[in-house]
């Protein structure tokens, strides 16, 4: 097979069984920004707006793509190489299906042209500014769950406020563009995992702005709507091996495809005052209550992928479906589901939780995906206090048991230390992460400095059922090795 570079021009060109944007890129308009365009995004929102563009009578809606950081010019490089066209490949047992999607008209990288990003921010037809910036983009204190103003990133920002580099502060360099030309304020969306994502987004926003101007903070608390959603499915890193795939199997040269797995959700709160796509035709769901739905993915699929991939990478393995073939990491994570979790969840509308949690273990066991244990243990120290610390708290509250969530924090806190069982290397993406390291190699087996860190664990540093359990099964970790500890553990 002859593969075909992928652009605009040669799209009639590929294999008969690829599908393609069926609608006309060129009259779209770009009513969406999307800050964060990661392999998440790409094959999430941005294929629930290709099959809705599909649809007649859409084209107001489009993506202008947005990247922040100096390493996002190899994705602006591939994605304006390719007309911004790109190929998402589901992998399941059954088989590999590829497409092309298209909705995404522009992409601006704001290292390069900071005044480009604003002027798109602030045009008058851009209506929602959606993002994916991870967990920890919120710069939220998790131990008091107050905004972080002594962030380096907000330094920063206050320091120069018409000069912005965060998120957050092309933000609000663009809403008060907005304010001083009369345009409404847009709607700023979150689509990353954090529990109340939208009113997380809201309160860290608003706290920023105060401190920089109190009359803009009043006019976008007044005007500028941040709805909740919940988003799901299971995106490995690109990598070398899917490029091959796409190039070999479906006869595209692609710079930057992306790879996932076939499951995909995505539930939106219905608070878009100046107009949305209507998800809802493509599978999303739009609802008043997005609570329930997030916290139940949050402590079920992300707090387990935070218990399988610690103990994985312990034990040698590098991928989600290696560790979920150890009957111990199997058992530990359909055990802090059923015994430690679910009893902390309320229904869900149209959810049966037990058809729920089987189909989470066979995601994760999707040999397929073959999705990285070190991608999902990226930033521990946002998402061990957004995924497991809630539900330890809950359970506390409630007299209910925590060992294996404690595991979980224990493992974190060996993972940090940076050998496996059989002392290889094992990769540490945090941006504490050089603190983190210390504070494990001093502590050792002794869990009281990484403890200790109260903007991470806030009262539980001082609460001796969790710090307690932590202790030992840390203790367990060093002394016995995570085999043993794993068995122990789930005895």
């Amino acid at each position: 097979m002859n593969a075909i570079a992928l652009n605009q021009a040669t799209l009639a060109q590929l294999p008969a069984n690829i599908q393609r944007p069926a609608y006309a890129r060129d009259t779209l308009t770009p009513s969406i920004v999307h800050i964060g365009v990661g392999g998440f995004y790409r094959a999430h929102q941005a294929v629930y707006l290709d099959e809705l563009l599909a649809l007649p009578g859409h084209a107001e809606w489009g993506y202008c793509g947005v990247g922040l950081l100096p390493h996002d010019a190899a994705m602006r490089d591939a994605m304006q190489s390719q007309d911004c066209l790109y190929t998402v490949v589901e992998r399941s047992a059954q088989g590999d299906t590829a497409r092309v999607i298209g909705c995404i008209g522009e992409y601006l990288h704001a290292p390069a042209d900071p005044r480009a990003v604003l002027e798109k921010l602030a045009a008058p037809n851009t209506r929602i500014v959606s993002l994916t910036i991870t967990e920890g983009g919120y710069y939220v204190n998790q131990g008091t769950g107050e905004f972080d103003a002594s962030h380096p990133d907000i330094v920063y920002e206050l320091s120069k406020p018409q000069a912005p580099r965060c998120s957050f502060g092309y933000l609000l360099a663009a809403l008060a563009m907005r304010r001083a030309r009369g345009l409404a304020p847009f709607t700023v969306m979150s689509c990353d995992n954090l529990q109340n994502n939208g009113d997380v987004t809201r309160t860290m926003l608003l706290a920023f702005a105060r401190l920089v101007d109190g009359e803009l903070a009043g006019w976008i608390e007044a005007g500028c709507a941040f709805p909740n959603s919940m988003v799901d499915r299971i995106t490995p890193a690109t990598t070398d091996e899917h490029r091959a795939l796409v190039r070999d199997t479906f006869g595209i040269i692609d710079a930057w495809p992306v790879v996932c797995e076939p499951f995909r959700q995505w539930v939106i709160e219905d608070a878009f005052p100046h107009g949305r796509p209507a998800w809802e035709l493509v599978g999303a769901q739009m609802t008043h209550d997005v609570l329930p739905y997030e916290k139940m993915k949050l402590r079920l699929l992300n707090a387990s992928h935070q218990a399988l991939c610690y103990i994985g990478m312990l034990l040698g393995y590098t991928y989600a479906h290696e560790a979920m073939a150890d009957a111990g990491i199997r058992q530990l994570v359909r055990r802090m589901m059923d015994d430690e979790v679910t009893p902390l969840l309320e229904e869900v509308e149209g959810i049966d939780l037990a058809s729920y949690k089987d189909t989470l273990i066979e995601r994760f066991s999707n040999p397929a995906v073959r999705d990285q244990l070190a991608r999902i243990g990226t930033e521990g120290s946002a998402r061990i206090p957004k995924f497991v610390l809630p539900a330890v708290r809950e359970a506390l509250a409630q007299g209910g048991a925590i060992e294996l969530l404690a595991f979980t924090v224990a493992c974190w806190f060996r993972y940090l230390e940076g050998h496996d069982d059989n002392g290889l290397d094992m990769p540490l993406n945090d941006p504490h992460g050089v603190r983190l390291r210390e504070l494990a190699l001093h502590g050792g087996a002794n869990a009281t400095a990484l403890l200790s860190l109260r903007e991470l664990f806030g009262e539980l540093s001082d609460t001796p059922a969790f710090a307690g359990a932590v202790s030992l099964s840390l203790e367990g970790l060093y002394n016995l090795g995570a085999r043993r500890a794993l068995d122990q553990a789930v005895a």
